[in-house]
């Protein structure tokens, strides 16, 4: 089966999408017949405003909903800033 387009999961941030967008644009030039959707995902991180995220005690505060995203086989890959990324005991 030949996949022609690519579901990419990103942050809904401002500079999330910057990035997606990029990483897109670097790829078009190895594949332009390729289409790419983004994904737009919220995370936790993204939606508790009201609390230092120091104080919610999740790890994974801005990269879970992406891993589930994956998993799901909602999206295809995902981008994500290294700086947020934590060590993943699945492997993903």
């Amino acid at each position: 089966m030949v996949v022609n387009k690519m579901r990419v999961g990103s942050r809904k941030s401002e500079l999330a999408l910057i990035q997606t967008n990029h990483v897109i644009g670097q790829l078009k030039k190895l594949n332009p017949e390729m289409e790419f959707e983004v994904v737009p995902i919220s995370t936790v991180g993204d939606k508790v405003l009201d609390v230092a995220l120091s104080k919610i005690g999740e790890k994974a505060l801005f990269t879970k909903e992406l891993e589930i995203a994956l998993e799901k086989s909602e999206v295809d890959f995902v981008v994500h800033s290294l700086k947020r990324c934590c060590d993943n005991e699945e492997g993903i």
